[in-house]
């Protein structure tokens, strides 16, 4: 009798043992409340704890305890890492403690524009959410950041990326210079730098940078000032925003950076220029042309004489009063 009681009581175990796995095993997979995808982030240091009482107070699981057991029991109550996590809609226990535990946290993104000043760039890095530390312009020279999309994770450090976009410019400006063209009017790497910087400015549109490259080029050789308006504005705003239309005055006004005043290349880089930009300067087009005026449609048109870069003025000029546009004071007077 008492066996037969004994093992009644065994096979009572068993089956609520059989019952209570499986139990546990749907709590542990079934899908979560969260109805939307969740981006969620735990702080260096945090412990278990913490991470189960925010996912229950950002309503990602039902119960912290039962996640914290979840955890336990899947083997990762212990190695859940801090970060930025996507949590995907009815994510479940399980999913959730794979996440965690997998340090597979989100990836963002800074994008840094050709032609933006180092002040200007800083100030992008200084708005990227995530990031931290602050940085200077102070220790950093124009032309030195390379403009580009930068992956960061949350906490990755302002300075740490910044060495990254120096690195990155250093490294294509030695490659674009080794790789330069024969007998171009310029010397060293850093004048290389400075023009591709104008190229930049000068134009949006890709094609042209190589012709806008040797424009500049045939001037320099042909000891003709650059005449470029955005040295001109670069001068005056001392790498900021000018916020305003250049005038006339302005284009007579003394600086080093004033292309118009001074003979040859500004004394360095009026921007960080891009991978295009810097190839344009190695390797130019092949062209007479001396001059060059915005053509009303987003390019210019190219001239190699005065007399026929006059008519694309006065074509020109013709186009932005139909339109009843302000025309730039770089433009020769009638």
């Amino acid at each position: 009798m008492r066996m037969r009681i004994a093992a009644g009581f065994l096979l009572l175990l068993l089956v609520a043992g059989v019952v209570g796995y499986k139990w546990w095993e749907r709590q542990v997979v079934k899908p979560g409340p969260a109805p939307i995808a969740r981006t969620i982030l735990f702080p260096r240091g945090v412990g278990l704890d913490e991470i189960a009482q925010k996912l229950e107070d950002d309503g990602l699981v039902s119960h912290r305890y039962i996640f914290q057991l979840a955890a336990w029991t899947l083997g990762h109550g212990r190695n859940l890492k801090a970060g930025e996590y996507a949590i995907p809609p009815h994510a479940s226990l399980r999913d959730i403690v794979t996440i965690l535990s997998s340090g597979r946290v989100v990836v963002r993104r800074v994008v840094i524009p050709e032609g933006l000043t180092v002040r200007q760039a800083l100030a992008v890095l200084a708005s990227a959410e995530g990031m931290e530390g602050n940085v200077s312009a102070d220790a950093i020279k124009e032309g030195e950041l390379l403009p580009a999309t930068y992956n960061y994770v949350w906490g990755d450090e302002r300075g740490r990326m910044l060495v990254r976009m120096r690195s990155g410019m250093a490294d294509l400006v030695e490659r674009t210079w080794r790789e330069r063209a024969s007998n171009l009017p310029i010397s060293t790497a850093a004048e290389a730098v400075t023009l591709a910087s104008i190229v930049e400015k000068e134009t949006g549109k890709p094609s042209e940078r190589p012709l806008i490259a040797r424009v500049f080029y045939n001037r320099l050789k042909q000891g003709m000032k650059l005449q470029s308006d955005p040295t001109v504005a670069y001068g005056i705003a001392l790498g900021g925003d000018l916020g305003r239309p250049l005038t006339r005055a302005d284009l007579r006004q003394p600086h080093p950076y004033n292309t118009y005043v001074i003979d040859g290349l500004p004394p360095g880089p009026i921007a960080n220029p891009g991978k295009a930009a810097l190839e344009a300067v190695a390797k130019p087009a092949e062209s007479d042309a001396l001059y060059f005026v915005a053509d009303g449609n987003g390019g210019h048109a190219f001239a190699r004489t005065l007399p026929e870069h006059n008519r694309n003025v006065a074509q020109y000029r013709r186009l932005m009063r139909e339109r009843g546009q302000a025309l730039p004071p770089s433009l020769p007077e009638e």
